[in-house]
């Protein structure tokens, strides 16, 4: 017993709870569901995005297709579907100028310089750079001086032998005389006589030494040959200057008229005689660009000999240059015209360039375009001349093109723009009308009159 009650003193130990298997790891279905639904989400995410860029790309219906078949909508919903837009023209009647393109240069018909023709110290300048100066005009004087003294030795000489010449021709007068009454021999009077022909000699060397000595006293003033603009001074006054110098002192250019050269291919050489023999030529100047127009003039005449390294003929057109808008030694655009050639017109973007030659898309009253094979001609800038192939009035592609196909149906940009304008104004429309259905189906309701409710579209 004793021992019994010494063992019931002994507290019982208590039992160790055990953890079951579900609170010692979680359960595998939870983790799958988790993830499961994860991808769900994820899955519907990606497919409204991709819907609303499906959307985003998708054409806006065209008033047919809002309608319908039945309501006022051509059946099949108006445009055709899968058309691609492109830009078209009508091919018109027209006339293209006949011209030939080319560089030219301004060259002035007549330059002079201004090269002193006696030598001295240049004393004065009397002239601007770069000012118009007339011909004849005092431009420059050289010391004149020396050349006054020679000037007045010569007329000095010139005295004094015509004396002489004076004396002789008396004395010749009186062995006539004598010779007459004989009394003298005709030996002394033909001395005489040659004697006076060899002072005349002398006397009209005298007059040649004097002119030439009047003429280089005008030489010290120098004048203008021509004139025109003259360019920049390349001496300077109190300097000596010489007699027929390479340099010379400056240089004119005649600038009224002016002409420009320019070369015409070999294979024109035939069109532009023929031309000129119908009549005078025009010959437009143009910028560097070809957007301005510089000047207008007639065309002169051709070269006489082909250049057999370029295979070009050189021209020459001249312009009266009134305003001085050529500048010489400038380069132009010179567009010479010989005629005008009537055909069928169209944009040049039109005309495309396949294996088989040229060729255009034509679209009909079906808005399906066929390609037609063309015969180009002449061309500008923005038009070419179609020589076979096209009528004028029909319809061509001018934008576009390389999203064409041969029979494949096409919208004009016209139809795009009109068509969301109708569309809207139907579904302004259906919006209002069923606006209205159900005020009426409101009013009817609370009056205990209307068999719809409040609200409900109308039948």
């Amino acid at each position: 017993m004793r021992g019994a009650a010494q063992n019931s003193n002994i507290p019982m130990a208590e039992p160790i709870p055990h953890p079951t298997p579900e609170a010692a790891a979680p359960r595998p279905h939870r983790k799958g569901l988790a993830l499961l639904l994860t991808l769900v989400v994820i899955a519907l995410l990606a497919g409204g995005a991709w819907w609303l860029v499906q959307r985003s790309k998708a054409p806006q219906p065209v008033a047919g297709a809002a309608l319908g078949p039945g309501r006022g909508g051509p059946p099949g919903g108006g445009a055709r579907g899968g058309g691609v837009t492109v830009g078209a023209v009508v091919a018109q009647q027209g006339t293209l100028p006949v011209v030939v393109d080319a560089l030219g240069t301004v060259t002035p018909p007549v330059t002079a310089t201004l090269v002193p023709q006696v030598s001295g110290v240049l004393t004065e300048v009397l002239f601007t750079e770069g000012q118009m100066v007339r011909k004849g005009q005092v431009l420059a004087r050289i010391d004149v001086r020396p050349y006054e003294q020679t000037l007045a030795q010569a007329r000095g000489q010139r005295a004094k032998d015509e004396a002489q010449l004076a004396a002789a021709r008396v004395t010749l007068s009186r062995y006539q005389t004598l010779l007459a009454q004989d009394s003298i021999a005709r030996q002394d009077v033909d001395t005489q006589m040659a004697l006076v022909r060899q002072l005349e000699g002398v006397v009209q060397a005298d007059v040649a030494a004097e002119r030439a000595a009047e003429l280089n006293v005008g030489f010290a003033s120098i004048r203008a040959p021509i004139s025109g603009r003259i360019g920049l001074r390349a001496v300077d006054p109190g300097n000596l200057v010489s007699g027929g110098s390479a340099t010379g002192i400056a240089t004119i250019t005649q600038i009224e008229p002016i002409d420009v050269v320019f070369s015409v291919p070999q294979d024109r050489v035939d069109a532009v005689l023929a031309a000129q023999k119908a009549g005078t030529l025009p010959v437009q100047a143009l910028d560097r660009g070809r957007t301005r127009p510089l000047a207008q003039g007639q065309f002169l005449t051709l070269d006489n000999q082909v250049n057999a390294a370029t295979g070009t003929v050189r021209a020459k057109a001249r312009f009266a240059n009134a305003d001085g808008s050529l500048f010489p030694g400038q380069f132009v655009n010179a567009r010479l015209r010989l005629g005008d050639d009537a055909g069928v017109l169209v944009p040049v973007t039109a005309v495309r360039t396949g294996p088989q030659g040229d060729y255009v898309y034509v679209v009909d009253a079906e808005h399906v375009a066929h390609m037609r094979a063309v015969t180009r001609g002449l061309a500008t800038t923005d038009q070419v001349l179609i020589v076979q192939g096209l009528q004028a009035g029909e319809r061509v592609v001018t934008e576009g093109g390389d999203r064409v196909k041969d029979g494949g149906a096409v919208q004009l940009p016209s139809e795009e723009k009109t068509a969301p304008a109708l569309g809207g104004q139907v579904q302004a429309a259906t919006k209002g009308r069923a606006h209205r259905q159900r005020g009426q189906g409101g009013q009817g309701g609370q009056g205990g009159q209307g068999g719809q409710r409040a609200g409900a579209p109308a039948r």
